[in-house]
């Protein structure tokens, strides 16, 4: 069986380079003179992001300043990449509390599961997003540093509104 090669013909608009990057220039070209441009200034200018916006975690406490995490371990176990690390403690009067919770926040896919299953409702995805660190091992958030977080949790959905709308 012979190999045989096919010889196609396009019409020179088509193959022409000249004419796409002309068409690209003035789209280019458009977009610099647009009125309605919107550029923010970052660190000093801020977009109001969403309700729902899923960020970094937060631990929420008691009156007493404890977490109200009860190290029930449905957080470690919903979770799909496995991020939450659970150690479960008792104390003198039988009440459990987390020994060690640490979350993984490079691993964390920001699903809110953890958020969804606490019985406590103890653990809350955040509104937070500015979370730059230098060194790898600063993105693993311990107990100490989930409750010291103060920024707004997630409202990830309103029971007035159970369609989500």
């Amino acid at each position: 069986m012979a190999i045989t090669t096919r010889v196609v013909e396009r019409p020179i608009e088509e193959a022409s380079y000249v004419r796409a990057t002309f068409k690209g220039l003035a789209l280019t070209f458009k977009h610099l003179v647009d009125p309605h441009k919107v550029t923010v200034q970052y660190p000093e200018e801020k977009w109001d992001i969403g309700p729902r916006w899923r960020g970094t975690h937060r631990m929420l406490t008691t009156e007493d300043g404890k977490a109200k995490c009860v190290a029930c371990g449905l957080c470690p176990t919903v979770c799909p990449c496995n991020c939450i690390k659970l150690v479960p403690g008792v104390d003198e009067q039988g009440n459990r509390y987390p020994a060690v919770f640490d979350i993984d926040e490079f691993r964390c896919i920001f699903c809110g599961y953890c958020q969804e299953v606490c019985p406590e409702e103890a653990i809350h995805v955040g509104r937070h997003y500015e979370n730059a660190e230098y060194d790898r091992k600063d993105f693993v958030y311990d107990l100490t540093r989930l409750t010291a977080q103060t920024h707004p949790v997630c409202e990830m959905w309103d029971p007035a509104d159970p369609k989500g709308e």
